[in-house]
């Protein structure tokens, strides 16, 4: 086995090894063990488990980043199809280097301080952000929650991904379809001026506004019924008075007449209450 040969094979041992466990809870005899060599091999080509680990970073980090690199520099022209193409784009790399995957998302900037998968998501996150902010702008909506969404974006993705990755039970195209799903039609009903209905500071006022009108609601409410009442008794008293009058002779007449409120003045005075 050439020099080279052996490297890769050292390659691909750590990465079985790096995502299945920490780097830190691995030593240089499991990692030579599974490879079938002796340790002064390991820090041969790598000077150590720690020199092999950020190689097999660095190597999935590529890996991942010029798939989306090349996604990014041609997107199709259509939004929707945009949005599959790069979902499909990103679980095409996890299915293909399942290992690798796991690897990055072990990984960590204090593992490894020349870079780890929040940076590269953090970096397609700007990609898809200013893609949101072209598409708010021809919508005419505020743009200034474009990386909120970005990052919602991509976090359903990669936790989506993570998930599938570890037990696919459906196939790739079927969890896109997902993804794609909730966040396309989440992002084409969205508000302009979003807002809590329930919870915060401008819900618990607009559950007061509310309250306090449909209290004012039933008092008109009472208030009607009681005038309804009022006229219902007083078209019994008017029949019972002209009763007496055909029997006895006597004059009809009433205790007094309904005082009839305006409109305009009841709404005052639910204004003052």
């Amino acid at each position: 086995m050439t020099a080279f040969e052996r490297r890769e094979q050292l390659i691909r041992v750590g990465r079985k090894l790096f995502a299945e466990r920490d780097m830190e809870t691995l030593s240089v005899e499991e990692i030579a063990a599974a490879a079938k060599v002796s340790k002064p091999i390991i820090y041969e080509h790598f000077g150590g488990k720690e020199g092999l680990y950020a190689v097999v970073v660095d190597r999935e980090l590529k890996t991942m980043s010029d798939a989306l690199e090349d996604f990014f520099a041609h997107p199709p022209l259509s939004e929707r199809h945009t949005m599959e193409l790069g979902v499909l784009t990103f679980l095409t790399y996890v299915e293909e280097h399942n290992e690798g995957f796991h690897v990055l998302l072990r990984d960590s900037p204090t593992t490894n301080p020349n870079g780890s998968l929040n940076t590269l998501l953090t970096t397609v996150s700007v990609h898809v952000e200013k893609m949101l902010d072209e598409s708010f702008k021809r919508a005419k909506l505020p743009t200034k929650g474009a990386p909120y969404y970005a990052n919602m974006i991509v976090g359903l993705t990669v936790f989506s991904a993570e998930l599938w990755a570890d037990n696919p039970r459906i196939s790739k195209e079927e969890l896109a379809s997902y993804i794609v799903n909730m966040a396309w039609y989440g992002m084409r009903g969205i508000d302009a001026k979003p807002q809590l209905y329930f919870e915060g500071k401008e819900a618990k006022a607009r559950q007061e506004r509310e309250a306090r009108e449909e209290e004012k609601q039933l008092k008109r409410e009472q208030r009607r019924e009681q005038k309804e009442a009022k006229a219902r008794a007083k078209r019994g008293d008017d029949g019972a008075d002209d009763a007496d009058a055909d029997g006895n002779g006597d004059d009809g007449g009433s205790d007094g007449d309904d005082v009839t409120i305006d409109p305009d003045v009841e709404q005052a005075l639910d204004d003052l209450e």
